[in-house]
């Protein structure tokens, strides 16, 4: 399996639960939980029901969880 990271340049491709996973190498029980929760990475459910993640949602997402010192978020 390939390991998943953001596509550079140009409009990038929705990453599917499975990409996301693996990039942030989580189990994908735990993104379910954090979606149930309403933390985590903003998503997106597809007509049928797929869920898809923006990569910059993705970023912005993890910039936001960066700790400076003290161990306080930024």
């Amino acid at each position: 399996m390939r390991k998943s990271q953001p596509p550079s340049g140009g409009r990038r491709p929705l990453a599917t639960e499975d990409d996301l996973a693996e990039f942030l190498d989580k189990p994908k029980g735990t993104l379910r939980n954090w979606r149930y929760r309403g933390i985590g990475p903003t998503w997106a459910r597809l007509e049928g029901g797929s869920v898809r993640y923006r990569w910059a949602d993705v970023e912005r997402w993890l910039d936001q969880q960066s700790r400076g010192k003290g161990g306080k978020a930024a």
